[in-house]
């Protein structure tokens, strides 16, 4: 049996749900198109995120509702979360309904009204409600702290936002003191020194502060983040040149969220409102995401690559 005449879907890669030769191959040669052999994706779902229209609207003729819902999405909503326009009106026209309620009020008519096609579904209809002021903004902000930051082109560094206090706050709660100019030239020559992880940099920026290693995950690591989220929140994350980013989210020096994937689009149903849209506005861009979820407002990066102060940390394990 050759490939395209096996039943399933279980070797199909990104690229497949673009071949709708393929598809259509494995659609008569039996597979479902109801169910895949993920429990978290179906085929049409799939196919809405990284498939083309054609596949799309071939599945959606074949499916048994176009708008069964997958851990709480419906394919449309899939397709607009992944700025999908072209398939997302491929499912329009199969009978999706853009303003069906899911994911904390975020329709996938409302979510589009964020994105780059506000006009998808147009004309808006009656009885369903558009973006908040307070929402509007938050797409404004967004664009402007993503063009801000720009494209930090490498890995192995670590931070963490914090909302509402200074630099100077910072670095009394972490027991930090300034580092010898010497040794952290020699460190900056070769972090992979021992000593290195002990050496961090500190920034004030609008709406707080960003404690940052540009060689390590030190920034990142519990005892720091719970240390400097008391009474407030951080959002933390390490760019792991290995796996890919790290992020954590802690409030009033409790973790909230460990081992994210910061501006990966991972959504779950039971994110609010508030994070839903920032996950969709910074998908992509995990720096971003981390400022913007501690509601920090800077006008470049340079709290990454240039801090205001760089401190050494007492020794202690900063993992328990």
């Amino acid at each position: 049996m050759t490939a395209q005449e096996t039943a399933g879907w279980s070797d199909f890669s990104w690229n497949s749900w673009k071949d709708l030769a393929l598809v259509q191959a494995r659609l008569d040669a039996g597979a479902d198109p109801n169910e895949g052999d993920y429990f978290f994706e179906r085929p049409l779902h799939a196919a809405a995120e990284r498939g083309s229209p054609e596949v799309v609207a071939e599945l959606a003729g074949r499916v048994d509702d176009v708008d069964a819902e997958c851990e709480g999405r419906t394919a449309l909503w899939v397709a607009v979360f992944n700025d999908q326009p072209e398939n997302a009106l491929a499912l329009v026209a199969a009978g999706a309904d853009p303003w069906r309620p899911m994911m904390a009020g975020w329709s996938p008519g409302r979510l589009s009204l964020a994105g780059p096609t506000p006009g998808l579904f147009f004309p808006f209809p009656p009885g369903h409600t558009g973006l908040t002021e307070a929402e509007t903004a938050t797409v404004t902000e967004a664009e402007r702290l993503i063009g801000a930051l720009g494209d930090i082109e490498w890995d192995g560094f670590s931070l963490a936002c914090v909302h509402g206090i200074s630099a100077a706050e910072a670095i009394q709660r972490l027991a930090a003191v300034p580092a010898d100019e010497e040794e952290l030239e020699e460190i900056m020559e070769d972090p992979s020194e021992e000593d290195a992880l002990r050496f961090i940099g500190v920034t004030d920026v609008p709406g707080g502060c960003v404690v940052s290693q540009q060689w390590g995950y030190m920034a990142s690591t519990p005892v720091v983040m719970q240390t400097l989220s008391a009474g407030t929140v951080a959002y933390g994350m390490y760019a792991n040149p290995k796996s890919g980013n790290q992020g954590s989210v802690y409030r009033d020096g409790e973790v909230m969220e460990w081992d994210g994937h910061p501006g990966g689009g991972d959504v779950s149903g039971d994110d609010s409102a508030e994070e839903i849209l920032l996950k969709y506005l910074y998908d992509g861009h995990a720096e971003a995401y981390c400022f913007a979820g501690a509601g920090l407002r800077p006008t470049s990066a340079r709290a990454i690559t240039d801090p205001d102060a760089h401190l050494r940390l007492p020794e202690r394990d900063y993992w328990h």
